[in-house]
């Protein structure tokens, strides 16, 4: 009886709800630790939940083939099923718009064009076709947009001079920009951020709403600033490239984000309906914005920046924003082909591309150099120029590392601790915000700026601890000539000339290159010590002591070289002078220190 009322006992709703889902998809787990449904034949991933998921789509297949409505009981049921499945599997990268398919004959890039039937493009070294089908897996977000089919290869000057008539820059920039468009369609590097920067009205927004739609169509290409580092990583990671417009300040977090972006970013936090669980989100973006003037600009952040001027529109140059947006309606297939054009050739041409010295944003100067070869242009001087103009720019914005810049300057060669130059380089008033408080802050301003001080002949190094109690780090601040800067390394290598000698102890000997003495009186005395070898005209460093440390300049013109206290010690007869008055005026500080202890 209970055989056959078991033979006659239909089958649940969830298990119907299976059996579909078995018949029409399949289940795969992400790296990104989701799961994700993907229909038979095709490479587009779609989430087991969430409205446009497989949850909605199995509800809406089951009422068509079984006039019934079935239980959220069953989908949950059934759900549970078919994402166990996927978690017993091993996971498989879930790409958004590109991705890079390693083939034994080569890499390829491929471009997810967004359109319902799943096609693709796909590029490498020898050309680029489109493809019914993606070789790898492909999700699509609410900001996902279809890109237009390219048009014909070949047609590459056509395509890049239809591009030139909607760019409102000069040649060099326009021609940074294809070298950023053509870097913006291989994944796995770093960007440069492409800064768009104009008076108003010059076309900023426009034209960065065209070239983030040539790479990746979206619904919103242009972004308001984030409030939170939580809504930009929610935001960012829905779409490769990420255009913020009208920025007028960038904040240090929002800056420090944007770095992250560039070389890689995530976000974890505690997921939903759950006590110890987490939810991820990493990713690497394309990311440009606009703006009249974004402020002072981290050191780290405008090393990342690509900024193109924009130029001003006479008023007989001027068009709608609708016939703009139609001529770009017309010409972007002809546009994204000649990009795909230079793309091929630049994969074709990078293995044997090299860089003698490579800059920040090494992967993207590799691009430019590539660039410049198959096209004949000169990219990567434009931008390195441009990079160091940028970085020296910085300094009017940033009022303390200027004027240690000014006090270099006017002293060649400073060596001294960061307590003491805060004392010798009186803030201005009204004192800037961003001035320094202390000698951390200060030297915590110092560490971030110093690829600028460096972009404009400064170098900066440790140079050991003091010698009083109080054992302060010291830093010894030159001013090259540029010749120097061109033909020597900012800091010291192992077989460069040594700089003035300073006592140091051993924790300091792997940040700078000093012989380390287990004795101080074992070490030259400072006082003793040759001027720099590249700097014959520079003084020697005085010995630190403790009322005034390493060799101080004259507070003013007023202000005697002489030492108040000099001669040799009267214990070491090593030579010594300061100018403030101690305790023990014909002892060097050393003798003084260890008949103390």
């Amino acid at each position: 009886m209970n055989s056959r009322d078991d033979k006659d006992k239909k089958p649940s709703q969830a298990t119907l709800l299976i059996e579909l889902a078995d018949r029409h998809v399949d289940v795969v787990a992400g790296e990104d630790g989701r799961t994700y449904a993907v229909r038979k034949g095709s490479s587009t991933a779609f989430p087991l939940l969430r409205k446009d998921g497989l949850r909605v789509q199995l509800a809406r297949q089951y009422y068509a083939e079984h006039h019934a409505v079935a239980s959220q009981s069953a989908l949950t049921d059934a759900i549970s099923v078919l994402e166990g499945r996927a978690m017993d599997q091993q996971p498989q990268p879930i790409h958004l718009r590109l991705a890079t398919h390693r083939t034994d004959a080569g890499d390829q890039i491929i471009i997810d064009l967004g359109t319902p039937d799943g096609r693709c493009v796909i590029a490498g070294p020898d050309g680029w076709h489109v493809s019914e089908r993606s070789p790898v897996l492909f999700r699509r977000t609410k900001l996902t947009s279809p890109m237009t089919e390219p048009g014909p290869a070949g047609q590459t000057t056509q395509g890049l001079a239809a591009l030139r008539d909607l760019i409102n820059v000069d040649e060099p920039s326009f021609r940074l920009i294809v070298g950023w468009l053509v870097a913006g369609m291989m994944p796995d590097l770093p960007h440069p951020i492409l800064g768009g920067k104009g008076e108003q009205g010059t076309g900023k927004s426009t034209a960065l709403e065209m070239l983030i739609n040539l790479l990746d169509p979206s619904p919103a290409a242009l972004r308001s600033l984030p409030r939170d580092i939580k809504t930009w990583a929610t935001v960012a990671s829905a779409s490769w490239a990420v255009c913020l417009d009208n920025v007028s300040v960038i904040p240090m977090w929002l800056s420090d984000t944007l770095c992250k972006a560039v070389t890689g970013d995530g976000l974890v936090d505690r997921a939903l309906y759950s006590d110890d669980d987490v939810s991820v989100l990493s990713f690497r973006r394309l990311i440009a914005l606009t703006s009249i003037d974004t402020g002072a600009l981290a050191s780290d952040l405008s090393e990342r920046m690509l900024t193109v001027e924009f130029l001003p529109i006479k008023k007989e140059q001027r068009r709608p924003h609708s016939e703009v947006a139609a001529a770009f309606h017309r010409d972007a297939p002809a546009i994204r082909a000649a990009l795909f054009d230079l793309l091929c050739k630049v994969l074709a041409t990078l293995p044997d591309t090299h860089l003698a010295e490579l800059p920040r944003m090494a992967d993207f100067a590799r691009i430019l150099r590539a660039l410049d070869t198959v096209t004949g242009w000169n990219t990567l001087d434009t931008y390195l120029t441009a990079s160091q103009v940028t970085t020296a720019d910085l300094l009017d914005a940033k009022p303390f590392t200027s004027a240690v810049a000014d006090f270099v300057d006017e002293h060649t060669q400073w060596t001294g601790s960061i307590s003491q130059l805060l004392d010798l380089i009186p803030a201005p008033e009204p004192r800037p915000r961003s001035w320094p408080v202390d000698a951390t802050r200060a030297s915590g301003q110092l560490k971030r700026d110093a690829p600028v001080l460096r972009s404009i002949g400064i170098t900066v190094i440790e140079a050991g601890r003091s010698r009083d109690r109080h054992r302060r780090q010291l830093y010894t601040f030159t001013a090259h000539s540029l010749e120097d800067q061109a033909s020597q390394p900012p800091q010291q290598g192992p077989n460069a000339d040594p700089a003035p000698d300073t006592t140091v102890t051993r924790q300091d000997a792997s940040l700078f290159d000093q012989p380390v003495t287990s004795d101080p009186s074992d070490a030259q005395t400072p006082a003793s010590a040759p001027a720099s070898h590249h700097h014959p005209s520079s003084q020697a460093v005085t010995e630190a002591t403790e009322p005034a440390e390493a060799g101080l300049p004259p507070l003013s013109e007023k202000t005697t070289t002489n030492g108040v206290e000099e001669g040799p010690c009267v214990r070491c007869d090593a030579a010594f002078h300061r100018f403030e008055t101690t305790d023990h005026p014909k002892v060097c500080t050393t003798c003084a220190s260890r008949h103390r202890t």
